[in-house]
């Protein structure tokens, strides 16, 4: 028993010797991967199962100089594009809103300049408002005539003519549709103020934190 240990043991350190051996006297690279089983493998050229498992590039000194992860699977490679492609999007963002953010400093060199500006498109939109206000009353005014004029008929017991009562439903239509503008209008003001609040707050935010870069 004895005897069969040491022959093992010699064996072991003969195939150690002869790889160290190899490993010094070659002037190339080695490849050294782990199996499914954990067991780890040398060669001097690129194995199929070195791709398949991933592999350490070993120079002439026994050190790694780069390592190759294992070949993925379809499914696997699917994932990592789909994580890679969802990366690279939100460094797109992170890189949009840091050019937003200079654009923004570079545009308003101080808070009531911004506000200003603001200020400008709140104007523009409550003269669109008023415009739809002003076209809202006249529309509706056109549909009181119109079915002032159908009252008529009906108190004096005469029918209402059919092209009267197209031309209610006709302006009905208009009314509703002028309604309907300015009450999108209005959203879109209470939008706009909103979304203004926030930028202001981001704005006085960028401004402190480039106060304190520059030490001040």
């Amino acid at each position: 028993m004895r005897r069969f240990v040491f022959v093992t043991s010699v064996t072991v350190l003969s195939l150690a010797f002869a790889w160290q051996a190899s490993a010094q006297s070659s002037n190339g690279v080695r490849y050294r991967w782990v199996d499914a089983s954990g067991l780890s493998h040398f060669s001097d050229s690129l194995t199929n199962d070195a791709v398949k498992y991933g592999y350490d590039v070993i120079n002439n000194d026994g050190l790694v100089v780069a390592h190759v992860g294992r070949q993925l699977s379809p499914a696997e490679r699917a994932v990592a594009q789909k994580q890679a492609a969802e990366q690279a999007a939100r460094q797109r963002l992170l890189d949009e809103r840091k050019r937003n953010d200079i654009q923004l400093l570079n545009t308003y060199p101080d808070e009531n300049a911004l506000k200003a500006e603001q200020q400008q498109v709140l104007d523009n939109l409550d003269q669109q408002m008023n415009t739809t206000r002003v076209n809202l009353h006249s529309q509706d005014a056109a549909l009181t005539d119109l079915l002032n004029r159908a009252a008529d008929d009906e108190r004096a017991k005469q029918p209402v003519p059919k092209f009267l009562t197209d031309q209610i439903a006709t302006q009905r239509n208009v009314v509703a549709n002028e309604r309907s503008l300015l009450a999108r209008q209005q959203a879109n003001r209470d939008a706009v103020t909103q979304q203004q609040a926030q930028d202001l707050q981001h704005y006085r935010e960028l401004k402190a934190a480039q106060k304190t870069d520059r030490g001040y």
